[in-house]
């Protein structure tokens, strides 16, 4: 399991308006196509520098793949980085503050403390 690479994940496809709306429409492809293309690449870093042993497991890609954010804070992902991307893609289904009113009532079986989400 990497902590690291699933914030990774979601810190990049939140910093993308076209990345948020593919993810958003097509979950499981955009989490193969990611992993396979833009895992290994280092982060804010010269064209062609990368790694080859990033990868996400199991766990971690079913819950990318299906949006679960529940999941994806028990495995440690940044809670803050889950939000924003969330709220950028399922806000506009919601009211004003519907969707971080659901994010908050969907983790609140969680308590201190939480888990690490140290990289």
């Amino acid at each position: 399991m990497s902590r690291y690479l699933l914030d990774k994940f979601l810190y990049t496809v939140d910093r993308d308006p076209s990345l948020v709306e593919r993810y958003r429409e097509d979950p499981a492809g955009t989490v193969a196509w990611w992993e396979e293309t833009q895992a290994n690449r280092i982060l804010n870093c010269c064209a062609g520098e990368s790694s080859t042993w990033l990868a996400f497991d199991d766990v971690e890609r079913d819950a990318l793949a299906s949006h679960d954010y529940v999941k994806l804070f028990e495995l440690g992902a940044h809670p803050f980085l889950t939000l924003t991307l969330f709220i950028g893609m399922f806000e506009r289904d919601h009211g004003p503050l519907e969707f971080q009113k659901e994010y908050a009532r969907r983790l609140a079986h969680f308590s201190l403390p939480y888990p690490d989400i140290s990289t």
